[in-house]
């Protein structure tokens, strides 16, 4: 039986119900704009991307430096050093331990009377992975000078039982009284470093003959086995205190390393 050529002429679409077409046309348009929508949020995102990439940066670098761990005060850390013999009239000796996740530690010796300035401190730093931060020197000056008057400039050598130490006084000399002279030393043996000052003493070979004491007096009570060896070498140089605080020193000084000041010979 052959169907009616009417009926085979008839277009496709006329034989779809026009509910399901509008339905067909609603479904298209939705996608379509769900598509548009969701292009237009992937391409704001990449702008805000890559407009707010270095300021995501800098507040990372920002707060990862506010909470970069450093040194804190080691509450239950014993001793490691002394001064031995301490003659300072009025004044007691006071330790502070300081330690860094990297491994290094900080015994800060002070000398003060009560509710006074510190007269006399000395810093062995030992060490640790930490990265170095200020200069030696800088970090010097910070502590003689609190205030951050001036800078430091060096001012000689003395002779120690650690051997040739380097001195610091304050940018334009020792002419204030109770000025402090400063003084650095590594031992690269040992892995540590001493550094301090000392506001002792009312004339230049005074203040360096101050200093000298303090660092002879510097005694290990525990530590590593090079600390132990570079401390027990040094004892053997170690000179000997007198009652006016100027050491008699078992080598004969030159005009650098003297206590005294150097003489000149002839006119200038």
């Amino acid at each position: 039986m052959r169907s009616h050529p009417a009926l085979r002429a008839a277009p496709l679409s006329s034989r779809i119900h026009p509910a399901l077409r509008g339905f067909a046309d609603e479904c298209r348009e939705t996608v379509v704009r769900i598509l548009a929508y969701v292009g237009a949020l992937a391409l704001i995102g990449i702008v805000v991307f890559y407009a707010a990439n270095p300021l995501t940066d800098a507040a990372i670098t920002a707060a990862t430096d506010a909470t970069a761990p450093g040194w804190s005060v080691a509450e239950h850390s014993s001793p490691a050093f002394a001064i031995s013999q301490l003659d300072w009239p009025g004044k007691v000796e006071t330790q502070q331990v300081l330690r860094h996740p990297g491994g290094g530690r900080k015994d800060i010796l002070r000398i003060a009377a009560a509710g006074a300035p510190t007269a006399a401190e000395i810093e062995i730093y030992r060490f640790g992975r930490e990265a170095s931060g200020q200069a030696a020197e800088a970090e010097l000056a910070a502590r003689m000078e609190p205030e951050g008057a001036g800078g430091i400039e060096t001012a000689g050598v003395i002779e120690t039982k650690f051997g040739p130490v380097t001195l610091f006084a304050p940018a334009g000399g020792l002419q204030s009284d109770g000025a402090c002279l400063g003084f650095i030393k590594p031992i690269e043996a040992a892995g540590l470093r001493i550094s301090g000052f000392s506001c002792r003493g009312a004339t230049g070979p005074e203040r360096r003959a101050a200093a000298a004491c303090l660092l002879d007096r510097l005694v290990l009570l525990s530590g590593d086995a090079a600390t132990a060896a570079a401390f027990a070498q040094a004892e053997l140089r170690r000179g000997r205190c007198t009652p006016n605080h100027i050491p008699t020193a078992s080598a004969p000084a030159d005009w650098v390393t003297g206590l005294q000041d150097p003489v000149l010979r002839g006119r200038l």
